[in-house]
């Protein structure tokens, strides 16, 4: 396996292997997934005791379910007899799950309450107590999103968010009520590595004007519409690094409110409700919290688009994407019907932004088969030496939208956990890095 000490992640140098060397995906699924905070679904998802939804942490597959007294657990859909998921449907209402191999039975917590059989089978001397499903020990519900993580080292989920909190906060705060999910995510697998999606989230904007103008296209026939996203994307900063691996921000609305991506009954809507979402996030934030963002490692989301998903690993050279359409929960049906289309029309498996970044990610996958494509170092420098700390009203190490701040903060955090160091261990290296900084501040 590669040197994973040597990698320079601050310097901006990535060495393409990363992206398809087994040994280093296997690794990840250990110390990236097993060790970082993981969202698992939302409060929408699961209105009612007993209802479930069946996700990923990592490779692993987990249900996540609604308990009687309101909670949510989630555990390991997998069999304790033979490895078989105890669960086979994505998402419904459940009193218990049972195995469809061999019949074990569960109940909504993972306890095994049910073995076929018993007294002739094991002469009644299983203990049943010690054979229920593998638990998630750690749960957490940051207004309305559930995280899971496997690991007792890493943060609370307040302190893991850190200032990422302001970005996300953005996106719940927004309307009174929150969001929810449209019901059923769109899911889709990409040939390549999930690492360009997650970064890309998190940092470029520098992509947008070159590879995105036919969506721009399609999506208005109004050259001023037009020329505003590549105008704003030009002149504005607004690219993030919010600790942790995090990143948020891409260009500034110039107006809050009506928006050529939508049809007039969302855009009308939105409009008059600029004053209540002023008073609720401010006008500062609500201008400039815009575009796309990502939580480390691989839980990502953008704006105007409304669209949530989770980009989760299928091997070193595969990821599967899913995705939800976030909507208000307070706004009438035809303004929630509206934004649906238009998230489906802009990011979604035919989206016309989703296939310019999917045909990236897999030709750059695509051209790694070479041995000499992986000998090169791949650049991540942009605007090195240029950052600033807590200005323009945003919290974070920021730069212009044209840079690449928050991918070497992403990277960073990446080679932290990838090298085995503990949270803790972590958390003085951020400090000592924080320390040494030599970056103007607001």
């Amino acid at each position: 396996m590669i040197d994973l000490t040597a990698l320079d992640a601050s310097g901006g140098l990535i060495d393409p292997r990363i992206y398809t060397d087994e040994d280093v995906y296997q690794l990840e699924l250990e110390r990236v997934f097993g060790r970082s905070w993981l969202f698992l679904a939302h409060d929408s998802q699961l209105p009612k005791r007993g209802d479930f939804v069946q996700t990923y942490m990592g490779e692993d597959p987990v249900l996540v379910v609604r308990q009687r007294d309101g909670s949510v657990k989630a555990f390991l859909n997998q069999c304790r007899h033979r490895g078989m998921r105890i669960c086979r449907a994505d998402e419904g209402t459940a009193k218990t799950f049972t195995c469809s191999y061999h019949g074990w039975a569960y109940d909504l917590e993972g306890n095994l309450i049910n073995v076929p059989e018993e007294g002739r089978a094991y002469r009644n001397e299983i203990d049943k107590s010690k054979w229920g499903a593998l638990k998630v020990p750690r749960i957490a519900v940051y207004k309305g999103i559930i995280f899971g993580t496997w690991s007792a080292d890493v943060p609370e989920i307040e302190e893991y968010l850190g200032e990422m909190t302001y970005y996300l906060d953005a996106v719940l705060d927004a309307y009174e009520g929150g969001i929810e999910l449209v019901p059923g995510p769109m899911k889709w697998v990409i040939d390549c590595n999930w690492k360009f999606a997650a970064e890309q989230f998190a940092s470029d904007m520098y992509h947008a004007p070159i590879s995105h103008p036919s969506a721009l296209i399609a999506m208005t026939d109004d050259p001023a519409g037009q020329a505003a996203f590549s105008l704003q994307a030009q002149f504005s900063p607004g690219r993030q690094f919010a600790g942790n691996g995090h990143g948020s921000g891409s260009f500034w609305l110039p107006e809050f409110g009506p928006d050529f991506q939508f049809g007039p009954e969302a855009s009308a809507w939105q409009t008059g409700k600029r004053e209540e979402v002023f008073a609720r996030i401010g006008e500062e934030r609500a201008h400039k919290v815009y575009g796309h963002n990502t939580v480390f490692p691989n839980f990502s989301w953008l704006g105007p688009p409304r669209s949530l998903r989770v980009w989760h690993p299928r091997g070193p050279g595969q990821v599967e994407v899913w995705a939800w359409v976030y909507i208000p929960k307070t706004a009438p049906e035809e303004v929630k019907e509206d934004y649906r289309k238009m998230s489906a029309f802009t990011f979604s498996p035919a989206g016309v932004f989703e296939t310019d970044d999917g045909e990236n990610w897999t030709e750059v996958q695509t051209v790694l088969r070479g041995w000499m494509a992986r000998a090169n170092s791949f650049n991540a420098q942009m605007g090195l030496g240029h950052e600033e700390r807590d200005t323009h009203g945003l919290p974070g190490l920021s730069n212009d939208v044209f840079s690449e701040t928050a991918a070497r903060g992403f990277y960073q955090r990446w080679k932290d956990l990838m090298t085995g160091r503990t949270w803790a261990e972590i958390a003085e290296l951020d400090a000592a890095r924080r320390a040494a900084e030599e970056v103007p501040s607001a």
